[in-house]
């Protein structure tokens, strides 16, 4: 089944919590269909699918998700049109679910008991990936700052080059996207292009942004440090981590990071404006990477 223009896209979670015996998962139940499934969802036109995500699960089980790894996604045909349905694993930040017309009923189950009760084989399939991983990994995003006009254009010093129109736009449609991965530290070159792109993050958040020479570029104060080592340093103090800077760096941090925590370097780390990249990590292992790009304004 291919991803052409008539294919169905939607996006959820296998959503999880702490059980007295491992993991209990949310299931939803559909009167209309009488069958039970994990929260998902059709994006809406011009949706992120990250943001499908967060709304369809929040939507369908009540409570408020933070994405942790990507899962297999899934793919199959409903009504004669193919169907691709992106998962990620999710941890809950608090909610209430009310019965609707959609959704009368949410329970958590351990995962056997979850798995009997699936209505699909894709859903056990994709619960049997969820239970082989670690439960609870802790992201570290790399991000390219957004759209900041043309160089050649500006004439001041490049530090300040600020972010155009659209990169404004950009940065403030992130600040949702990156949110469904909940609180991270923030980290930015120096430059204005950068801490602009974080901003509308920083402030959804209600994060400090820290600034930091090893990630900017156009400075002999920025060439003298190691973007690259910088970055593994920031993973190795163990907490969720956002760090904005130049498409130049961007393979640097990616292929140091990789390097550190032994697993292969992508065949092209490179991001385009406004694109990012999703580490995510446990027990000092690359569990998954994912890399996003925004959807055109």
């Amino acid at each position: 089944m291919g991803d052409g223009p008539d294919q169905i896209r939607a996006a959820g979670a296998v959503l999880w919590r702490p059980g007295r015996n491992g993991p209990e998962v949310a299931l939803v139940h559909r009167p209309k269909y009488d069958d039970w499934s994990f929260p998902k969802g059709k994006a809406k036109d011009g949706e992120h699918m990250l943001r499908t995500a967060v709304r369809e699960v929040w939507e369908e089980s009540g409570v408020w998700p933070v994405l942790g790894r990507r899962l297999p996604a899934r793919e199959y045909v409903k009504e004669s049109r193919s169907k691709r349905v992106d998962y990620w694993a999710a941890t809950g930040n608090g909610g209430d679910f009310r019965p609707n017309e959609e959704i009368d009923r949410v329970e958590w189950l351990p995962v056997p008991e979850a798995e009997r009760r699936l209505s699909y084989e894709h859903d056990a399939d994709l619960l049997r990936e969820f239970a082989a991983g670690p439960n609870r990994t802790t992201p570290y995003i790399v991000l390219r700052h957004t759209s900041a006009g043309d160089k050649r254009e500006w004439d001041g010093d490049d530090v300040l080059r600020p972010l155009d129109e659209r990169g404004r736009a950009e940065a403030a449609a992130l600040a949702e996207t990156l949110a469904g991965y909940g609180q991270t530290r923030v980290f930015s070159s120096a430059t204005a292009r950068c801490m602009e792109t974080v901003l509308p993050y920083a402030a959804r958040m209600s994060a400090d942004i820290r600034t930091d020479w090893a990630f900017s570029v156009g400075t002999p104060m920025a060439a003298s440090k190691e973007a690259g080592g910088r970055f593994a340093q920031i993973i190795g103090e163990g907490a969720a981590a956002l760090v904005c800077t130049h498409g130049e760096l961007v393979p640097e941090l990616i292929e140091r990071a990789c390097e550190t925590l032994g697993a292969p370097v992508p065949e092209d780390p490179r991001l385009p404006k406004g694109g990012f990249w999703v580490l995510h990590v446990a027990r000092d292992a690359l569990v998954s990477a994912e890399r996003h790009r925004l959807q055109a304004m």
